[in-house]
């Protein structure tokens, strides 16, 4: 089961005018790669840094990717940079994995993406059904993931049963998710400024 999969999913499945920023997503898959591979016994936390700890290997290859990428010396590395650095881009490479594993189509009915291929498409696929039902079914931190990009659940989920870890990375990942949109605004309130200095000219 891949956590980061499944908000992909659900994400696509709740957004369909694409509101949720690429950026805001990839934070957020970033966070659930922490979570998974915090289930998995790959890594534990201490304090803020992600210690890697044993050496799983997950069936999922974003996920086995993950695994690799992690800092593997001391003083490891903090959970807030991992969200950034792994982050990049991350919400593309989930896209090409669905893609990839036929989870995934493109239509040509609807505007080109600047991907080049048309608009992403769920298939009526087992990843597919296994996220609706996580979903459907309320789970805590799926919903929980799914808030840190705005999206709501239609029922409170109850987050009583996420441990302190998991608690720890959705803390992580809305601070992160708060400072994006800090820097959005802030190139926003730039770029407007520069065009009124243009338009006076």
């Amino acid at each position: 089961m891949s956590t980061a999969r499944d908000l992909w999913i659900t994400v696509m499945e709740l957004d369909p005018s694409r509101s949720v920023g690429r950026g805001a997503l990839s934070l957020a898959l970033a966070g659930a790669e922490v979570i998974d591979l915090l289930d998995l016994g790959a890594i534990r936390l201490d304090g803020d840094r992600i210690v890697p700890d044993g050496d799983p290997t997950p069936h999922d290859a974003l996920l086995h990717q993950a695994c690799t990428a992690l800092v593997r010396h001391e003083p490891f590395e903090p959970l807030d940079d991992w969200l950034w650095r792994r982050g990049r881009a991350l919400a593309d490479g989930y896209e090409a994995a669905l893609e990839s594993d036929g989870d995934l189509s493109r239509t040509r009915r609807r505007r080109l993406s600047f991907r080049g291929g048309g608009e992403p498409v769920l298939t009526d696929s087992p990843a597919r059904r296994r996220a609706q039902e996580r979903w459907k079914a309320g789970e805590p931190l799926l919903a929980a993931l799914a808030a840190t990009v705005g999206l709501a659940a239609e029922t409170a989920a109850d987050a009583s049963d996420l441990t302190d870890d998991t608690a720890t990375v959705l803390a992580a990942v809305g601070d992160a998710e708060l400072e994006l949109e800090g820097e959005r605004q802030r190139r926003s309130i730039e770029e407007a400024a520069f065009d009124n200095i243009w338009r006076g000219a």
